[in-house]
């Protein structure tokens, strides 16, 4: 009887180990030189100098038209900035940080008598709920989570990020 559990074990844990997929993914292209969003039409470009590498439709923030000025606001930031960090352990699956708000956002948030906010990233799908409709995050860049893990593995520390209108 031992032998038989063992053996049904060691079958089912086998089976489980080739089921799973780590979402670390190992890229080898070209370097991502910068990273495109074009807010009006909910795309993303991670591009090598100027040719396009890939594309993904995006969400954003919930209130998407406009620069993001004050936290809390819904919106997507404008402007070029840095991807500044990275978290594995993201509740959204995988994101990249990035480097809102900068000088100019916090004076004009200050002069609103408001925080500018912060935490803005690029990242995967909620673990804990699920979004009903486009624009759902409060001031994100959303993709899907098979797509954020290609994403994670390509694009590095220290890339410019570019938000349009």
């Amino acid at each position: 009887m031992k032998r038989r559990t063992f053996t049904f074990g060691a079958a089912a844990s086998l089976a489980l180990a080739g089921c799973s997929s780590s979402k670390f993914l190992t890229y080898r292209g070209p370097e991502v030189t910068s990273v495109v969003v074009n807010k009006g039409a909910r795309s993303m470009y991670l591009l090598h100098h100027a040719e396009i590498l890939k594309s993904y439709a995006v969400d954003l923030g919930f209130a998407p038209v406009g620069h993001k000025t004050f936290e809390g606001d819904g919106r997507t930031p404008e402007g070029t900035y840095l991807i500044d960090r990275r978290n594995p352990n993201s509740d959204f699956h995988l994101s990249l940080g990035i480097s809102y708000p900068n000088e100019q956002d916090v004076a004009r948030a200050r002069e609103m008598g408001k925080r500018p906010g912060g935490d803005i990233f690029i990242h995967g799908q909620p673990l804990a709920f699920r979004p009903k409709g486009p624009d759902w995050t409060a001031g994100c860049i959303a993709v899907k989570n098979r797509e954020i893990e290609l994403v994670y593995a390509m694009v590095r520390e220290g890339t410019p990020i570019t938000l349009r209108a």
